[in-house]
């Protein structure tokens, strides 16, 4: 079976072997993040309706799932804002109900946690990872561009009331950028917000490969550590870096050799990667940031976007 809303499993730096539910097309999101490693936002909303029909997805995954796969969790992620797709809940349903050995993740960008609906439909998830990059609407503008309907005052209330209904886990990421939300004034904002939050982790990630604006640099690895001392005693922590990918029992040597394979012969982008291996943007990406990890590979920015290619 062919399947159009499942990618992977895929080796997760934070969810470990994770088999990825797509449930939006490419690019309907709520952000169009400076950071964001699968591109620019086509579709800027808001809305909440079945982009996705949910009827597929379950064919696809009672199909995948029966095979009784060892994944770590089934993780709502993918080519934009999974909690846009109104049929969210009954996917929960669906899987507490038949295949409830597996755990389930959504990963968030949180905009539309604060709808009430949203937040009892997702209170079933094992792992919620909502982000939270910015505390003042300043920022929160310059680093995410959202919607101009949001705000993230009400952004945070919203990830406050979620985290009181959750009866799983709350994995709150922060993004950073240097000199943009790395700043003392905005720092001491988010760890306020985090106090008020009180989730059950707190995991501050960096750029990994190349995000919508080039020109845009990872923190380096003491300055992470500096701002998780920051954070404490809150439970804080930096997430490991990307290579440690190859050693877990999803990462599949044949497709990181593919794509060297592919780029040996011409310099490729990650949609031409994508199209040539059949890949989602998704899994793509974890294995070009291995690579990447490994020198193995080096990126270049070219007339079509950024180019991957093999190092010598």
């Amino acid at each position: 079976m062919a399947y159009q809303h499942l990618f992977g499993p895929v080796p997760s730096r934070r969810l470990g072997v994770s088999l990825g539910v797509d449930l939006v097309p490419y690019k309907v999101c709520s952000q169009n993040c400076i950071y964001c490693e699968v591109g620019k936002t086509t579709n800027l909303t808001i809305k909440r309706r079945e982009y996705v029909n949910i009827h597929s997805v379950i064919e696809e995954l009672e199909h995948f799932l029966s095979g009784n796969p060892e994944l770590d969790f089934i993780t709502f992620s993918g080519a934009g804002e999974p909690t846009l797709n109104s049929g969210l809940g009954k996917l929960i349903k669906y899987l507490k109900k038949y295949f409830p050995q597996f755990k389930i993740a959504l990963i968030t960008n949180s905009n539309l946690l604060t709808e009430a609906k949203l937040q009892d439909e997702i209170q079933d998830i094992d792992v919620l990872l909502p982000s939270l990059d910015a505390a003042s609407d300043e920022v929160f503008q310059i680093l995410n561009r959202p919607c101009r309907e949001l705000n993230i005052k009400q952004i945070i209330d919203g990830i406050i009331t979620t985290r009181k209904k959750l009866k799983g886990k709350m994995w709150l990421e922060i993004f950073l950028s240097p000199g943009i939300n790395d700043t003392p004034e905005e720092l001491e904002k988010l760890q306020e917000a985090c106090q008020r939050i009180n989730p059950h982790l707190i995991q501050l990630n960096t750029l990994d490969r190349p995000g919508v604006i080039p020109e845009l640099q990872a923190l380096p690895v003491d300055r992470m550590e500096q701002i998780r001392n920051y954070f404490l005693p809150l439970p804080v922590e930096v997430i490991s870096k990307a290579v440690i990918r190859k050693q877990q029992k999803s990462y599949n040597l044949d497709i990181a050799s593919s794509i060297i394979e592919t780029i040996k012969r011409r310099p490729s982008t990650d949609k031409d990667l994508c199209q040539i291996l059949g890949l989602h943007i998704n899994e793509l990406n974890k294995y070009l940031s291995s690579l990447l990890a490994e020198n193995l590979i080096s990126k270049r920015d070219g007339t079509r976007g950024t180019y991957f290619e093999v190092n010598q």
